[in-house]
């Protein structure tokens, strides 16, 4: 291979595209969590805004989310994941077994707490042993608390990139945040500003396609009345090049 060819398979890749020989990247198992305010006549969803200066998006409004920590299965909970939401999380093929979507409800709700400050959980008990991305829980005297989570969707990036996510899109209610950890949103980091906004307003309008696509699958379900463990869950993919949209059964 000739100094220039090796050179442009080098842009590809730091441009987020692989060359076209180079091997399959297994997509990473990531969790969104979108929270929804539903106490005025239209929802909103909180969105931040990434700094300016971050690589991935930058400037960008998105929702709070990440990839699965190998831990994340581990940590104490207050309460089990819902039944149904277990179920939902295991369709597709393969199944996904209960340490997995447990994982990925708690994945969500970490994201989101280290994100944002705002917090999912119930009062412990007994004193707490949470460490790491979980003492703002402990510190408040509490445990991660899935059992608000539904499942809107699940999108996996498309084949030829770098980085390729398994992303499940989580939804839980405002009221279900009991701890807002103070400073977390600032000038200096990842997200500079947090807003909620009304469900077809502006901001959400520059999200990412993929995250658009969610948002409607949301604001459907939201249309119906309220969210139900038994709705279709959507499942974004790629296959001959287009975007597929099944439902997960």
């Amino acid at each position: 291979m000739t100094d220039t060819s090796q050179a442009a398979d080098k842009a590809k890749i730091h441009e987020g595209k692989e060359a076209d020989h180079h091997p399959y990247f297994r997509p990473r198992d990531a969790a969104t969590l979108i929270l929804v305010d539903r106490s005025g006549a239209i929802p909103k969803v909180l969105v931040g805004k990434r700094h300016d200066k971050v690589v991935f998006m930058p400037g960008k409004f998105v929702f709070p989310g990440g990839r699965v920590d190998k831990d994340d299965y581990r940590v104490q909970c207050a309460a089990p994941i819902t039944a149904e939401l277990e179920a939902n999380l295991a369709k597709g093929s393969p199944k996904t077994p209960a340490s997995r979507a447990k994982s990925l409800a708690i994945a969500a709700i970490r994201e989101a707490c280290e994100e944002t400050g705002l917090c999912l959980g119930r009062k412990a008990e007994v004193k707490t042993k949470l460490e790491g991305a979980w003492k703002p829980f402990a510190d408040a005297g509490l445990l991660p608390d899935p059992s608000s989570l539904f499942l809107i969707a699940r999108a996996i990036t498309p084949p030829g990139r770098v980085k390729r996510f398994d992303t499940r899109f989580f939804t839980a209610d405002a009221s279900a945040i009991t701890h807002r950890v103070d400073g977390v949103i600032h000038a200096d980091a990842e997200l500079v500003e947090l807003v909620w906004v009304e469900l077809g307003s502006k901001p959400l309008a520059d999200l990412h396609p993929m995250t658009r696509n969610v948002l409607n699958e949301l604001d459907a379900r939201l249309a119906t009345g309220p969210l139900r463990h038994d709705a279709p869950v959507p499942f974004f993919h790629f296959y001959g090049g287009k975007m597929q949209k099944d439902i997960l059964s």
